[in-house]
């Protein structure tokens, strides 16, 4: 079976950093495309960067721009994002995807970034 494990979430302050890891396993895991998305209380799912099957490509939303970085390192089967600058807005729920051909076939359960104050 196909799964996705997010890790690296937590509480941090305001200005601070955090790098999400996601796993996995029961896939060929290059021949996907990775996402990572988010979804604070209250709001759609939105996407904010991703990753094409051999990094040549990476794109990120607008609010997160210049302050993150996707990575992924293929012999691991994980894809990253590290996250700097972090602020409140940033507070969601943090989850991968992989996707082939446009279709994201695959979802991670999320875990939780909170960002005090």
């Amino acid at each position: 079976q196909v799964q996705l494990v997010e890790s690296g979430g937590g509480l941090v302050q305001a200005g601070g950093s955090l790098r999400l890891s996601c796993a996995a396993s029961g896939l060929s895991f290059s021949n996907y495309g990775m996402h990572w998305f988010r979804q604070a209380p209250g709001k759609e799912r939105e996407f904010v960067a991703g990753i094409s099957p051999y990094a040549l490509n990476t794109n990120y939303a607008d609010s997160v721009t210049g302050r993150s970085t996707i990575s992924r390192d293929n012999a691991k089967n994980t894809v990253y994002l590290q996250m700097n600058s972090l602020q409140l807005e940033d507070t969601a729920v943090y989850y991968c995807a992989a996707e082939r051909g446009g279709v994201y076939d695959y979802w991670g359960q999320g875990t939780q970034v909170t960002v005090s104050p």
